[in-house]
């Protein structure tokens, strides 16, 4: 494996499949599943999922909530999410441990970087809910920080799409698969990946990011094991474009 320990990124959206909202069984059965493959393979697994699929802040305001209040409803939003991940990743005989950034126990246990790094060390999974536990900001960030503060080797997105592309595949035709990128490539372009504070946290701690396509199975251990799918996106790469896809 190119990786011994990770930190991935789910948005809350892909667990609703085609429905846009809930959940969908067979897509918490894929991830579950291409997750117990990486963690038998030896790889160290810490997850971060967001809430749109119940709950985004943003939705909130100009609908009697202020921005934290939805930032708030948000933030249970991810909790919910986690402990659906935990059930499919129990169900698949993964041992699983949820941790919340702010406190809810029994839901969860209290966050803090030597209880997640003891259980990933243990052989746990461990999902990581609550964002940050302050509003203004997304789990985009949460995912950022607790990817440097686990010391994880790598920050995963899982999207629905197999990369990063110079323009919206779907709409734009002659858009440009990007196979790397540098954080200042992905400014300077405008690429619109990550928020901003999110990418900050990676470029000044030396954090790389591959984003690659979640819902096609078997593509973790592909990216765990350094197959050259989705986008690679660290300090100093030059970008390389691999053509236009049709």
């Amino acid at each position: 494996m190119n990786y011994k320990r990770v930190l991935l990124k789910l948005s809350g959206e892909s667990l609703a499949g085609g429905a846009g909202h809930g959940f969908d069984t067979e897509v918490l059965t894929s991830y579950a599943a291409q997750i117990r493959e990486a963690v038998r393979a030896g790889v160290q697994v810490a997850v971060v999922v967001g809430g749109g699929n119940i709950f985004r802040g943003l939705q909130g305001v100009g609908r009697g909530f202020d921005r934290v209040r939805g930032d708030q409803m948000g933030m249970l939003a991810t909790i919910i999410n986690s402990l659906a991940l935990q059930g499919a990743l129990v169900d698949a005989g993964v041992c699983c441990r949820v941790l919340t950034s702010f406190g809810m126990e029994p839901v969860g246990e209290l966050f803090s970087k030597a209880r997640a790094v003891g259980y990933l060390e243990g052989g746990s999974v461990v999902i990581i809910g609550g964002g940050t536990s302050n509003p203004y900001f997304s789990t985009d960030s949460a995912a950022a920080l607790r990817a440097v503060e686990i010391e994880a080797d790598v920050l995963l997105k899982g999207t629905r799409v197999d990369g990063v592309y110079s323009a919206d595949p779907e709409r734009d035709p002659g858009a440009v698969k990007f196979d790397e990128l540098s954080y200042d490539e992905v400014y300077g372009r405008g690429l619109k990946i990550m928020d901003l504070t999110a990418f900050t946290l990676c470029r000044e701690n030396g954090m790389p990011m591959v984003v690659f396509d979640m819902d096609t199975a078997g593509n973790l251990m592909r990216v765990l094991r350094g197959e050259k799918i989705g986008t690679m996106i660290e300090s100093g790469v030059r970008s390389q474009e691999s053509g236009v896809n049709k």
